[in-house]
């Protein structure tokens, strides 16, 4: 008996993705229980939109933390290009199409900017992210005068509101980033790049492999996945709001850790990345339901956080 508990609990510490997927079952079981709105078809519906904008960010910072990195400006660069995104089309007159493929292209060289930093400059990803989270952020204000941006076109609110056969379309785009993300992380030799650099970056470099332009490369995904959540945001509210987004970052880096992702990098999956914005998600969308403090929550989030992390490092011990 003793043994199987112990191949039990190795099990876990290799693949923390079961935890994570216990633990959402065991939310959803309680929260079943406590409320009868919980597993109804709406509000299904309800958490899976919801989880999209958190679940992009965290494919993102997945492949930053992978290699040992973080990036502390995702919510202020979606909140950015978002508002950029709204400004083309209401100001400019650009159509949906044109507005959109710029403000991606803006998170590009966003991510860009803060990975040139971190890989040739060699600053603390912190540092960098930092700055950039909040130059992101002014010049987000500064574009908009503080105010939001409103009279989107009535197609482009339906990446944010439209269904298609009953999917709400930010969860086909979720789903879309997330099979990209797969297959760059487990079927492309960038994707072996990535975990090896975050397990040991000295022998990669000495391998031959381009360390630097590998990293910059993760920071301009994050930035991408930053400006797709920023699409999806400003479509959802019809407006460009340079006030979005704060905190975003800290649920994306709850997301990716509660996923099973080492903080320190070189271990984890895009699949935990999901389950964990997941389990976010419905922890939110059940404790909004039985009326807990939103103040709480956050309390209840920070917790987690660092029980997450504390887990991971236990399991890099093992």
């Amino acid at each position: 008996m003793n043994m199987i508990s112990n191949k039990f609990r190795r099990d876990l510490f290799k693949n923390p993705e079961i935890l994570t997927l216990l633990g959402f079952l065991v939310l959803c079981f309680i929260f079943s229980i406590i409320s009868s709105e919980f597993l109804t078809a709406t509000n299904i519906t309800n958490i899976l939109r919801q989880v999209s904008i958190n679940g992009i960010l965290a494919v993102g910072m997945t492949f930053v933390i992978l290699t040992s990195g973080i990036d502390l400006s995702v919510g202020s660069v979606m909140a950015f290009t978002g508002t950029i995104m709204a400004g083309l089309m209401i100001n400019n007159g650009l159509p949906p199409i044109l507005a959109i493929i710029a403000g991606i292209l803006l998170g590009a060289l966003l991510g860009y900017i803060n990975g040139s930093f971190v890989a040739y400059a060699k600053i603390p990803a912190i540092i960098v992210t930092l700055a950039m989270m909040e130059t992101a952020r002014g010049l987000a204000l500064l574009y908009t005068g503080g105010y939001p941006l409103s009279g989107v076109p009535d197609s482009f609110t339906f990446i944010g509101r439209g269904y298609v056969l009953g999917i709400p379309m930010p969860v086909i785009i979720m789903i879309a980033v997330y099979l990209i993300a797969y297959l760059m992380l487990n079927h492309l030799p960038l994707g072996r790049y990535i975990y090896a650099i975050g397990g040991n970056e000295e022998a990669v470099r000495l391998s031959g492999i381009k360390v630097k332009r590998i990293k910059s490369l993760v920071y301009l995904i994050s930035g991408v996945t930053a400006s797709i959540s920023g699409l999806i945001m400003t479509s959802r509210l019809a407006s460009g709001q340079p006030t979005a987004g704060v905190t975003y970052e800290l649920d994306a880096i709850a997301a990716v850790v509660l996923g099973g992702t080492a903080i320190s990098g070189g271990r984890g999956h895009i699949f935990g990345t999901f389950l964990g914005a997941l389990l976010l998600g419905v922890l939110s969308n059940g404790l909004n339901l039985i009326g807990v403090s939103p103040y709480l929550q956050r309390v209840l989030k920070g917790v987690i956080i660092v029980g997450a992390i504390y887990y991971s490092s236990k399991m890099k011990d093992k």
